[in-house]
């Protein structure tokens, strides 16, 4: 029998002010949210074309708006399911913990601000959960775009500090102090400030992001 997997995307509803805030210097708050909302659609679409070839349940963990806001802009074929309260690793864990309930084995979590993510990513993601207990997607800021576990693990989620240089580290060694083996992705590099906007370049699907703020 397959194994079941599914695919979590974190991500909020594109509004003005309250999306890629530290893009707002360059962008505008109305730039920032676009390109955020951009940014969204463009992983789903990645995320169903993997889909369409090894069948995967997709879910949408969102903050701001509401289910049906959230549906209205990114269609069908989706679970739509707001975040719990907390820091991020109570987000993160309770996402994932939700979705293993629902019976499913293998799950991969990634967020909506590294469009580097392909198919092929995340087809190797599933590729390496077949044979490790964890695998994940370092980033260049030294966090992580994609973390795929097969059950929920407490530690890794817990004495984190979010939003730093050393967040890939300390879910590295706490990833070791539980026993889990650890499968490595390519390092790949979030949008999350303005030096970052280059790194669109290299995405056809975002050639028009200079014109973004007007």
């Amino acid at each position: 029998m397959p194994v079941a997997r599914a695919l979590i995307i974190m991500t909020r509803y594109p509004e003005p002010g309250r999306v890629k805030t530290r893009l707002i210097p360059a962008l505008g708050a109305n730039g920032a949210a676009r390109l955020h909302r951009q940014m969204v659609e463009y992983t789903l679409a990645t995320v169903k074309n993997l889909s369409s070839v090894t069948a995967a349940g997709i879910f949408i963990f969102f903050q701001g708006g509401s289910r049906e806001l959230m549906a209205e802009w990114l269609g069908d074929g989706v679970e739509y399911l707001p975040q719990v309260e907390g820091d991020l690793g109570d987000k993160m864990r309770a996402a994932l913990q939700t979705v293993f309930n629902r019976g499913f084995e293998e799950v991969i979590m990634i967020g909506s601000d590294c469009p580097a993510i392909d198919a092929e990513i995340l087809a190797q993601a599933f590729s390496g959960l077949s044979r490790a207990g964890m695998v994940i997607g370092p980033a260049a800021d030294g966090g992580y775009y994609l973390l795929g576990l097969k059950q929920v693990y407490e530690p890794l989620f817990e004495k984190i500090d979010w939003g730093s240089g050393v967040v890939l580290r300390q879910t590295l060694s706490a990833a070791r102090k539980v026993g889990l083996r650890v499968q490595s992705l390519s390092e790949l590099r979030d949008i999350d400030r303005p030096e970052d906007l280059k790194q669109l370049q290299a995405l056809a699907a975002f050639s028009s992001w200079s014109d973004i703020s007007a």
